[in-house]
């Protein structure tokens, strides 16, 4: 499935809920569904930098793709982050720089989040791409 079909398939999700509350309950579900997080990772080092709560991410590179796991101390971010593992786990460097991402807006994601959860979207779609680009560099050596 590409980014673009799995975009799509999270806006749909999205758009059978007419509210936000009801919203909120799915990325609650979708932050319960992640991977457990191991506990080796849960360091300073993958402490994602801009968010209120804490967000520990990880990444590793196999045969060309980049896989994530993460964590976080707050429910709704959790969920936050489980979607964009969603959209970009196992993918190439280049697929993760060039993801539009787009479905952030398309379920308005953003305008229903607060200041400081908004920044910390951005903090953590930041880091996804940094490791995207140091795995990138890493792997044309």
């Amino acid at each position: 499935m590409t980014i673009e079909e799995r975009e799509k398939e999270i806006v749909e999700e999205f758009s059978m809920l007419s509210d936000w509350m009801d919203r909120y309950s799915l990325l609650i579900e979708l932050g319960n569904d992640l991977t457990d997080f191991e506990e080796e990772h849960r360091s300073n080092q993958n402490l994602i930098e801009g968010c209120q709560s804490k967000v520990w991410l990880y990444a590793w590179e196999k045969d060309g793709l980049i896989y994530f796991m993460a964590d976080s101390d707050a429910i709704i971010v959790k969920g936050i982050v489980a979607l964009l593992i969603r959209v970009l786990n196992g993918r190439t460097p280049d697929e993760i720089l060039e993801a539009p991402l787009a479905f952030v807006d398309a379920i308005g994601l953003k305008e229903h989040l607060s200041p400081t959860r908004s920044n910390g979207l951005v903090a953590m779609i930041k880091q996804m791409r940094m490791y995207a680009l140091a795995y990138k560099t890493k792997l044309a050596r």
